[in-house]
């Protein structure tokens, strides 16, 4: 299946714009120091693979772009305009995170995150079900499933510090 002509652009700057970026965090990745550390790595091999692994993917998507488009590219899916209750919940979620992670603690914060992104993602599919508890109820335990490891593995494998409800560590 062949593009139109007209995503060709769009996709070539999408291409640029991700080969930017990476020039960009390479720019930034230059002013941190690069003195190894525990296992033989510095504090700037994460962000210098990371710029490095952005700008190959764009120069990809731009060489692709160029060279005929996305042949596979299947029709896109879904409604021609933006549904923008659903940008406002996933928002939401991101900035109550933010402001809450020292009050109610990682966990708490990131299942609050997790379970306004998900409704709003819900909602923006249109599932006549997403508002109702027992739905809800699911979103929380996920929520909950997925951000009490994440803060159990920073905080008792790689004793990195991140903001708990108590002190014990343990929530």
């Amino acid at each position: 299946m062949t593009q139109p002509s007209s995503r060709r652009p769009v996709q070539t700057a999408v291409g640029a714009g991700i080969a930017l970026t990476g020039l960009g965090l390479a720019g930034g990745a230059l002013t941190i120091p690069g003195e190894a550390g525990y296992g033989g790595v510095g504090p700037n091999f994460l962000p210098w693979l990371v710029a490095v692994v952005l700008l190959v993917c764009g120069v990809m998507i731009v060489r692709e772009s160029l060279t005929g488009g996305f042949r596979e590219l299947d029709e896109p899916s879904g409604s021609a305009q933006a549904w923008w209750p659903g940008l406002v919940w996933v928002s939401a979620g991101l900035l109550l995170n933010a402001a809450l992670i020292t009050t109610i603690g990682f966990i708490l914060s990131c299942t609050l995150c997790y379970l306004l992104a998900v409704q709003g993602l819900r909602r923006a599919q249109g599932q006549p079900e997403a508002g109702s508890a027992r739905v809800m109820a699911i979103d929380v335990a996920s929520g909950l499933v997925i951000s009490a490891p994440v803060f159990w593995m920073f905080t008792k494998f790689l004793a990195i510090n991140l903001p708990g409800l108590t002190g014990t560590g343990w929530i």
